[in-house]
Formats: structure tokens, C-alpha cells, sequence
């Protein structure tokens, strides 16, 4: 049974969480391929919230095996403060696996990340601070620290008093920062996070391919989104890793031919936080409105998200890039109040036309976006549960965007909860 994928088709915050939920119902693996803990996935389910940051969204039904893949970069701390807090609900966190080839978050890289987006001021890329740049940068330099480094502490100590020689050295001489104590570090790692995490790690990639060998239902669950990607995306304003649909195979050790269904998150308008090109941006009461509507605050660092239409020409490149085979779309419901939805159809830049973003980062920065205006459907649609309910202008609203895109739109979210969604029928 070849692995579904569900991929951010925006800049985060589609609603990647509830999606994987409800596909997780009908899987038997749910493993999360890449980023840390600067992503976070809500999840509503009889009213209550379930903020997840590390542990595949998964993990709230018994039946499903979650898994942390070699992709991800894992903060222990944070992993087992994340353990608690869903036991302490109620949910069960034992069939957890982490792989043992994820890379370490070190108290380290939290600094780094912190005194060089201080250092950059006005340039600075808008991090989350929490490690996860400068983890994935140890990682492409070879002196990363990994989950299995864990169960050795001679390795672990090893490893750590190399990487520190430079780390305090960079500190001290460049930010003028205090120097790390290997001691109080490997006493805080092997001595008690170590113990709690060991259980969880293992072979993921012979995980993985077992159950793929024996039938099972996969999920891929990404992090962040296609242009957030650190190749494809609208870099430097981008994550350290790769989200897009390929990233599903080097993060969790699965093969090209091992996917099948390749699912993109798409809201029904655009979010971003932080800095970084945004076409169809919006401001003033129409960003207000939006935000209010959508609740636009980061589920991890509560910054503000800011708002803007929905933009045909990244979906088109998002369709490209992921090889997708279906869009669910969510927030539909926040556009219930408007006279007028607006879609932008293309980019104009100098006299020329641009269906698809254009390569050139100077080009991007001053697109004009070519809007195609459709009348709004003025209903509230959080109580629908089915297509044929749907008024009249939102299924054409629906509709534009998939033509648009060239794509089916499969399932079209229409509020927070897990069962607030609709299925639209095939083409």
C-alpha cells in the first residue's frame, strides 16, 4: 500500500494538523519527516485543544504507531514536556518511536539562534529562536549530535566536547556570550533526559519498510510548507529543512515508489509570519478582519500571522513541486462575511506576465498581483456537513480554485473542529 503524504502547499498554518487526524482514523503509521519543535499543529476534538509541536498528529488515536522520522531535529526537553501534557489529557503516548539517526537540539544551538537574529537586526530572518537553524547546520557540518548518541555517553561526551570547542569559542569571541559546561550539559542529557527518551528510539527506517512489507497505511506528516522549503521556498525567509513531498523520503528513509497519494494544504486565503515577499498581502481593517476571523496567531509563538488572498500562482508551483495528486482546502468558513473574495490568478512585473513565481528573487519582491474578483456567499458554513448543502457561491468559489490550480479539491475544511469539514465529489 503505497504512503500518503500531506504537504503545506503555502507558508505554514494551512491546517496541516486536522488534516492528518482525520486521515490518521483509517492509518496504522503516522510519521512526522522533518523540522522541530518550531511547528506547531492544532487539533480540536470535542471542543478541546490539542496544541501538538514534535509528536505526529496521530497520536490521538490508540491503533496508530506515531513516529519521530531521521528528518526532524529533536529538543528532548520539549519532546517529553509534550509526552506529559498529552498524558496528563488523558492520551496515551507509549507506542512512540523516535528515530535514532534524528539529530539532537543542543542548549547551544537555542543560543546561537537567539544572539545571531539579535546580531542581524533589520535583516534578521524571523526564527522561532528555538535551535532548530543551527541543529540542522551542525547536522550538514558533521558535528551534530544524535538521538542514539543518547544510549552511549562516551560517544555523547565525545561528540560534545569537540562541537563545544567551537561553539564557546564563536560565543565568546563574537556575541560576547558565557561558554557552555560539558559537565552540566551531558548530567542534564545522559543523566535525565536520557533515561526516558532510550525506550522510544529505535530503527525507524526497518519500522517503516516492515510495515510498508506487511500492508500497513502510512502517513507522512510534514512540518511547515512548500515555500517554506529550504530549496524551493522564498529563501533566505524560509525553514532549514525540506517540507516539500520529497523530503517525506529523506526524512523518514522510505523510497520515491514508496508514495502514492500526495495531499496539499491549502487555505482558503494566505498566511505568513514573519518576514519574507508576500504578494497578495493585505492590510489595515481587511488584515484586522482576517486575523480576528482566523484566529491568526502561531499555535507555538503566538506572533501574529500576516493575511492575504489566496494566491493561484504559488498553488500552481506548490502542484509542481509536490507532484500532488489532491488539495484539501481549509478556512473556507473565515471568508463568510464577505461581499467580494478576491484570487490572484497571475503576477506582473515590468510588462510581463507571470503564471508561476518568477526565479528571480528582485523579481518577486516587486510582483503586482492580477486579481480575479468572485462574489462571497454571505452564509455561515461551520454547521454544513455536506456538499449538497453548500451555497451556491462558495462551491464556485471552489471551483475557481481548482481550475486554477489543475487539481481536484477533495475536502474543504469549514471550521476548527475534527468532524467541521466537507467532501467534495470527484470530477
Amino acid at each position: 500500500m503505497p504512503a500518503t503524504v500531506v504537504v503545506g502547499t503555502q507558508w505554514g498554518d494551512e491546517g496541516k494538523g486536522k488534516l492528518t487526524d482525520l486521515l490518521a482514523r483509517e492509518m496504522d503509521v503516522v510519521v512526522r519527516y522533518q523540522g522541530g519543535h518550531n511547528a506547531g499543529h492544532r487539533i480540536v476534538v470535542e471542543g478541546e485543544a490539542f496544541a501538538l509541536q514534535l509528536i505526529p498528529s496521530g497520536i490521538l488515536y490508540p491503533s496508530v504507531t506515531p513516529v519521530i522520522g531521521n528528518g526532524v531535529v529533536v529538543d528532548p526537553s520539549v519532546l517529553l514536556e509534550e509526552i506529559d501534557t498529552l498524558e496528563a489529557k488523558g492520551v496515551d503516548t507509549s507506542a512512540l518511536m523516535v528515530s535514532g539517526n534524528a539529530h539532537l537540539i543542543m542548549p547551544y544551538h537555542r543560543e546561537l539562534d537567539r544572539v545571531t537574529e539579535r546580531y542581524l537586526g533589520k535583516s534578521a530572518l524571523g526564527t522561532t529562536k528555538r535551535g532548530i537553524g543551527p541543529a540542522y547546520a551542525d547536522k550538514a557540518t558533521r558535528v551534530g549530535l544524535r538521538v542514539q548518541d543518547l544510549l552511549d555517553e562516551k560517544i555523547f561526551r565525545q561528540k560534545l566536547d569537540v562541537v563545544l570547542k567551537e561553539k564557546n569559542a564563536l560565543l565568546a569571541k563574537v556575541y560576547n556570550r558565557l561558554p557552555f559546561n560539558a559537565e552540566e550539559i551531558t548530567e542534564f542529557y545522559i543523566g535525565q533526559l536520557a533515561p526516558r527518551v532510550a525506550p522510544m528510539i529505535g530503527d525507524t527506517v526497518g519500522f517503516l519498510h516492515e510495515a510498508m512489507a506487511q500492508g500497513k497505511n502510512l502517513l507522512l506528516e510534514g512540518a511547515q510548507a512548500t515555500f517554506l522549503d529550504l530549496d524551493h521556498g522564498t529563501y533566505p525567509f524560509v525553514t532549514s529543512s525540506n517540507p516539500v513531498a520529497g523530503g517525506a523520503c529523506t526524512g523518514s528513509g522510505l523510497g520515491p515508489r514508496d508514495l502514492g497519494r500526495i495531499v496539499g494544504i491549502a487555505k482558503a486565503y494566505v498566511t505568513r509570519v514573519g518576514a519574507g515577499p508576500f504578494p497578495t498581502e493585505v492590510f489595515g481593517e481587511l488584515q484586522d478582519l482576517l486575523v480576528e476571523r482566523g484566529h491568526e496567531f502561531g499555535t507555538n509563538t503566538g506572533r501574529m500571522r500576516r493575511c492575504g488572498w489566496f494566491d493561484a500562482v504559488m498553488a500552481r508551483q506548490a502542484v509542481r513541486l509536490n507532484s500532488l495528486t489532491e488539495v484539501a482546502l481549509t478556512k473556507l468558513d473565515i471568508l463568510d462575511t464577505f461581499e467580494t473574495v478576491k484570487v490572484c490568478v497571475g503576477y506582473e512585473a515590468d510588462g510581463v506576465r507571470y503564471d508561476y513565481p518568477p526565479y528571480h528573487q528582485s523579481v518577486l519582491h516587486k510582483v503586482t498581483p492580477i486579481y480575479k474578483d468572485l462574489p462571497g456567499w454571505k452564509m455561515d458554513l461551520s454547521e454544513i456537513t455536506s456538499f449538497d448543502d453548500m451555497p451556491e457561491k462558495a462551491r464556485e468559489y471552489v471551483a475557481f480554485l481548482e481550475n486554477q490550480i489543475g487539481v481536484p479539491v477533495r475536502l474543504v475544511g469549514v471550521g476548527p473542529g475534527r468532524e467541521q469539514f466537507v467532501t467534495f465529489p470527484s470530477a
